[in-house]
């Protein structure tokens, strides 16, 4: 596998509590990873890439953040397993079939993507599937090929259709998963007034 890196840096925003974006700025705290079995694109810090407004609302949907905040970041994406290269699909469609194997020599259950509670546009919010392949592969990778992914992106077509027929989808967006928090450059507080 071609461990090539990506050169290319992102702005990502990071949806939390004030407290989170005040210990990051003003004490140098660390983001913590999210590991639930259930994360879209396994376990890392997330933020979505360009859209502050995105990571507001999401902060603003959750019933565990109580005074909503935006973190801004600066991410150099260093080996990215980017689900928007065809080459990272296919090996993942690849390995799929190798994971399944696994699963059932090892008698566990495949996960399932499900849809989160009173969801109702058939989206699957809970994709333990799509988190337990994904941490699998890049384990596996690392494993037997020492090849170490900094950071996972991946668009998501999220929501309604903007009208009908359209491919396009209300919510919309592309989402990193920083596994690796040395690819964070630095952060800042967006202004979110305009």
């Amino acid at each position: 596998m071609d461990a090539s890196k990506y050169q290319r840096m992102i702005i990502g925003y990071h949806g939390c509590d004030k407290s989170v974006t005040d210990g990051v700025l003003l004490k140098g705290a660390k983001l913590r990873k999210s590991e639930n079995d259930y994360d879209w694109l396994g376990k890392g810090t997330y933020f979505w890439e360009h859209g502050p407004e995105r990571a507001l609302e999401w902060a603003q949907a959750s019933a565990r953040i109580n005074d909503q905040s935006v973190l801004g970041a600066v991410i150099h994406l260093g080996n990215c397993f980017d689900l928007l290269d065809t080459a990272h699909t296919q090996l993942l469609a690849k390995l799929y079939p190798v994971y399944r194997e696994t699963c059932q020599k090892l008698n566990r259950t495949i996960p399932k993507n499900m849809p989160s509670s009173g969801e109702a546009h058939g989206d699957l919010l809970k994709r333990h599937l799509d988190c337990a392949v994904i941490n699998w592969v890049l384990d596996l990778l690392e494993k037997r090929e020492n090849c170490h992914f900094h950071t996972v992106r991946c668009v998501f077509s999220e929501d309604v259709p903007v009208y009908e027929g359209s491919k396009i989808h209300l919510k919309s967006h592309i989402q990193i998963a920083v596994r690796d928090p040395s690819t964070i450059i630095g952060y800042f507080k967006p202004d979110l007034t305009a």
